[in-house]
């Protein structure tokens, strides 16, 4: 497709002799800003700031189609909370940007307003003019024309002036990296979803087999202990100091499932502060000794601190439901990279982890390993038979 809709060309605009090595070194730039991300609605952002840095535009924006005539998702930039509030419900796919999630080639304009297709704006909108849109393409698609994944749109250059070819070259760059970003963030986020069932079904279990338990014995017991009552009060005195222990243990199972399901401290407290609540908690819900230290961590990105503190968790539970460890330390150094290694250390039992493979028990190490290398990280593990085990995650600086 032509670079350009109705009658009005824009000036090809060669670049100056600078031009394309700053061009160059910015897309580098932008293309590490996007690649720090996984969340899907951040690395949204990233590509329409970095899109609008880039190309020195004023307004930049995002959108991902739905289904239904709408926006699944659609994000600004250049535009306040206030004006975007102001400005009203999320576009349909009308006009302009209709037309735009129908092409696969770019669309560069002097005037988005004597398009033929455009048919006004909310009273609140910024006035436009200069435009140039770019379609997101996943050329990986089963289908046989590429599938446009979202439309990156950019509107009036700072200072005046109009979109050059160099402009749109540098965009499309940006764009096809964008794909790839944007398809890895949502493979990510599936990942999670399918983690998160996971958790889930092991929490479920962790109900059955600890605290339905417990509270199977606590009703046996007081069932006894009403029993003995007129007989033998001295012998049901004894059962019923057993129904207390069963419930005060029972409550603490209870209290630490809890904690598992609400890691929510993480986004307010931060990574160490979480770390240190959670492994008090299950100090006291435990027989064995649970100790967390901290020493030089420095903020990390959300994705890294809650794969860190999901390996902690598992790790944790595995120390205490499985190894009869006696004593457990947690340890979180930052590391001079501005990283951070996680070390879950117990004086359990220990294991061979090459019988626990062959034997297909895999104590949720497939899990961590794959949480590790979702965030760019690695996972160790050391153990043998009465030699305790140490779990070691490492993920890099922001």
């Amino acid at each position: 497709m032509p670079s350009t809709t109705g009658d009005h060309r824009t000036p090809e605009g060669p670049p100056t002799a600078c031009d394309p090595l700053t061009g160059i070194e910015a897309v580098s730039q932008a293309l590490l800003a996007m690649s720090r991300h996984l969340e899907v609605r951040e690395v949204l952002r990233r590509i329409t700031a970095s899109a609008r840095d880039l190309l020195d535009a004023e307004y930049a924006a995002l959108g991902v189609p739905d289904d239904h005539g709408g926006f699944a998702q659609f994000v600004v930039d250049g535009v306040t909370d206030e004006q975007w509030r102001a400005i009203g419900p999320l576009p349909r796919q009308h006009g302009v940007l209709a037309e735009l999630l129908h092409e696969t080639g770019p669309t560069r304009l002097v005037d988005v307003r004597k398009a033929p297709a455009f048919e006004g704006w909310p009273t609140a909108h910024p006035e436009m003019d200069a435009f140039l849109g770019m379609p997101v393409l996943d050329t990986d698609a089963a289908e046989d024309e590429p599938r446009v994944m979202g439309v990156i749109f950019l509107a009036n250059k700072r200072g005046g002036g109009l979109f050059t070819d160099h402009d749109e070259e540098l965009l499309r760059i940006l764009a096809a990296h964008a794909a790839l970003a944007l398809s890895n963030a949502r493979l990510y986020e599936r990942s999670r979803e399918l983690t998160l069932a996971g958790e889930r079904a092991r929490i479920a279990h962790d109900l059955h087999d600890a605290v339905s338990q417990k509270l199977f014995s606590l009703r046996l017991t007081a069932n006894a202990a009403a029993k003995l009552v007129d007989r033998d009060p001295a012998r049901a005195r004894v059962e019923l100091a057993e129904v207390s222990r069963l419930a005060a243990e029972a409550a603490d199972e209870l209290r630490a499932v809890v904690v598992e399901l609400r890691p929510a401290a993480l986004e307010e407290d931060g990574l160490s502060a979480t770390l240190a609540s959670q492994v008090q908690v299950l100090d006291r819900a435990h027989t064995a000794d649970l100790a967390f230290a901290a020493d030089g961590v420095r903020a990390l990105p959300p994705a890294q601190e809650a794969a860190l503190l999901r390996v902690a968790q598992e790790a944790l539970h595995n120390a205490l439901r499985h190894s009869g460890a006696r004593r457990v330390t947690v340890t979180l150094t930052g590391t001079p990279a501005r990283g951070a290694v996680l070390r879950v250390r117990d004086d359990g039992r220990g294991f061979d982890p090459d019988s626990v493979r062959r034997a297909g028990r895999h104590l949720g190490l497939a899990s961590m390993r794959d949480r590790a290398a979702a965030v760019g990280g690695t996972l160790t593990l050391e153990s043998a038979p009465g030699k305790g085990t140490l779990v070691e995650m490492e993920v890099p600086g922001a």
